[in-house]
């Protein structure tokens, strides 16, 4: 059994918090020393602290119910031409396997030299599989006319849509996380993504062949991605397919505990 110390460390590995006045709503997930998700805690296993200073659990619950609203980012640049049709596919299966039609709702976003909304806040998961297979890379004379990568842009697009909503709000980029022509920066994608209390979740595609010449760090801009806004980054790899990374997303999902207090500094603290 974890310790409440151990738990507590656990679950501020990935935390994203707003703030109303003096209200303080956070997610947390919590996991064990072997990367496993633990479910079950009440509010006594978590200890809250604000600059120090002990603050009183007021809310608590975990929510594995709450509506889900989605964003599914799709990176469509040149350097994805290879590995789309498998990001394509598993999320395919992932809209089909998690989106409640009744309750879920998820929009679509392509990305390539700018940010495109390609659908709105959609619950149908046939019309998000058929603007999901429309979804393709550049022609070679698009790419003439300039290519880029606008995934800081595509980011605090999907913020934006997610400002009016409410429940479990995560944006889902599948990329390899190189950004060539965005108008955003890292950080302020990161603070649009706080802004609308969304967290990023990650999915590391990427071609190495496209990259001849070395390939950029774009996993490092994925990581700080995921970790400033609570969410998780999933690298593909033998061991993990983009299945099993959508499979443990969505376990993150169902898996969050949400605890709220009321701060004890005074306004304008």
């Amino acid at each position: 059994m974890l310790s409440r110390r151990a738990l507590l460390a656990a679950a501020l590995q990935d935390v994203t918090f707003t703030s109303k006045v003096d209200v303080v709503n956070l997610l947390a997930t919590v996991r064990d020393k072997r990367g496993q998700l633990v479910t079950g805690l009440t509010a006594d296993d978590f200890e809250l602290r604000e600059d120090g200073r002990p603050q009183r659990i007021q809310y608590f619950a975990q929510q594995s119910d709450l509506p889900l609203r989605l964003g599914l980012l799709v990176d469509t640049s040149i350097s994805q031409e290879k590995v789309l049709p498998a990001q394509k596919g598993a999320a395919y299966r992932f809209l089909d396997q998690v989106l409640r039609e009744k309750t879920d709702l998820c929009f679509l976003i392509q990305f390539e030299t700018l940010a495109r909304v390609r659908l709105g806040f959609s619950n149908s998961r046939e019309q998000l599989e058929t603007t999901l297979a429309g979804m393709d890379t550049p022609t070679r004379r698009e790419m003439r006319a300039g290519s880029g990568t606008a995934l800081f842009d595509a980011i605090a697009s999907g913020a934006e849509l997610m400002k009016t909503q409410t429940g479990r709000k995560a944006l889902i980029v599948m990329s390899d996380g190189v950004d060539t022509s965005s108008d955003f920066r890292v950080n302020m994608a990161v603070e649009e993504a706080l802004r609308a209390d969304c967290l990023v979740y990650a999915l590391y595609f990427f071609d190495p062949a496209f990259y001849f010449a070395g390939m950029p760090d774009g996993k490092a801009i994925l990581l700080r991605l995921a970790q400033q806004t609570g969410g998780t980054l999933y690298e593909l790899s033998k061991k993990m397919s983009p299945e099993q990374a959508f499979a443990a997303l969505e376990g993150e999902l169902r898996s969050q505990y949400s605890l709220g207090y009321v701060s004890d500094a005074p306004k304008g603290y």
